[in-house]
């Protein structure tokens, strides 16, 4: 009978458990569903109002569906209110500047990180503590100095005053040092045995182990440029190096621009970066990983 006793209160106490748990991933999905849709109701909002006519963008209730689809609003916004379709350019140029940080930042970053946790030299530990203090001050804080470097150095209205300022950052810096902290020294101290050099070593051993953290790195510092507006808005004057940010903002300043094709270059802008994310999100999964197993 005691046995009997014990077997249904163990039962009990395990469909509890269970219960419990089903209740919790329930919640969990009930969570992540409200955050997905919290997220993605304004891409969503600033889509369909993009094939909307201009009256029907600011009506409430909001339509969800358009009536009539207004194709007009994206031609309007390559066009530009002047009939110059500086667009096309703009496009252009946020993709080389931001593009060409981004390769130098990973570049750069990732050979700071190499020299700081394998090529083991007095006070590098200090060096790291010094970069990684940079994080702590604000880009407004040094934006009017570097802007007076940038000025005296005649790069002003240029690609390099978009480009030379944020060439390497001090996060990138930080992250690659972690990921690199996990590299086998092993490996290294073996190519250095059979001949190598230390950039044949950078070049043909780490960087190929390196990649998910390297396109993590890439895709944030691509993110980050990609919506920059506060440092072209100070270095460029000509309509020719105006970037996609720039150019959003200008677009939505001028007076005759219409609802609908401010909503629908906000769509164009945001559609390199919605490819790029899609296309390599596999690497953030796998860069997590990585970065993981250097913070240990």
């Amino acid at each position: 009978m005691a046995l009997q006793t014990q077997q249904v209160h163990g039962g009990g106490t395990r469909f509890r458990r269970t219960l419990l748990g089903v209740a919790v991933d329930a919640l969990g999905w009930a969570a992540l569903i409200v955050a997905v849709l919290l997220v993605l109701t304004p891409v969503a909002f600033m889509f369909i109002a993009s094939f909307m006519p201009a009256r029907d963008i600011l009506k409430m209730p909001f339509s969800w569906w358009p009536d009539p689809i207004v194709f007009e609003n994206f031609w309007h916004a390559i066009r530009g209110n002047d009939g110059r379709f500086i667009f096309p350019r703009a496009l252009l140029n946020s993709v080389f500047v931001s593009g060409t940080i981004a390769a130098t930042t990973v570049l750069f970053s990732t050979m700071a990180g190499y020299g700081l946790t394998k090529l083991r030299f007095r006070g590098a530990s200090i060096v790291f503590l010094f970069i990684l203090s940079t994080l702590m001050i604000p880009f407004e804080t040094v934006m009017i100095p570097l802007y007076v470097v940038i000025t005296n150095l005649g790069m002003q209205n240029s690609y390099a005053g978009l480009i030379v300022p944020f060439l390497l950052s001090a996060f990138g810096v930080f992250l690659m040092r972690q990921s690199l902290l996990s590299f086998p020294d092993e490996l290294l101290d073996a190519a250095r045995i059979d001949g190598a050099s230390e950039p044949g070593i950078f070049f043909r051993i780490v960087i190929p182990n390196l990649w998910p953290v390297m396109a993590v790195l890439a895709i944030l510092t691509f993110e980050s440029q990609w919506d920059n507006l506060i440092w072209p808005l100070l270095v460029v004057q000509s309509a020719e190096l105006r970037t996609m940010p720039l150019y959003v903002v200008t677009f939505m300043e001028e007076k005759s621009t219409n609802e609908g094709a401010m909503v629908a270059v906000a769509a164009i802008s945001s559609i390199p970066m919605l490819i790029i994310f899609f296309t390599l999100s596999q690497y953030f999964i796998r860069g997590a990983n990585v970065f993981s197993a250097g913070k240990e």
